[in-house]
């Protein structure tokens, strides 16, 4: 269940960089957040939904990659990141 192109676009323009802007690890990390919030409503509902357990899992893995990538290369952009999404960091 992938995010709706409305809720996906909306992500994006909020944490774009610049205009063309649609892969920079800001718009990543808020893209995989939004989806494990969205993920993490259909586990509450659907408990035993094993597979998307796994998926949600997967993600959660990939944002923490993308995370420390982010926190090595420039650190004010993390901490603004982590703060704008409220995600807990170190």
């Amino acid at each position: 269940m992938p995010l709706l192109k409305e809720k996906k676009t909306q992500v994006i323009t909020d944490f774009h960089r610049h205009d063309t802007d649609t892969g920079s690890a800001d718009v990543q990390i808020a893209i995989m957040t939004e989806r494990i919030k969205q993920l993490t409503e259909h586990l509450r509902v659907n408990k035993h939904d094993e597979s998307c357990r796994r998926g949600l899992l997967m993600l959660v893995g990939q944002r923490r990659r993308t995370l420390t990538y982010l926190r090595k290369k420039d650190y004010q952009r993390y901490l603004a990141i982590t703060e704008r999404l409220s995600l807990r960091h170190k």
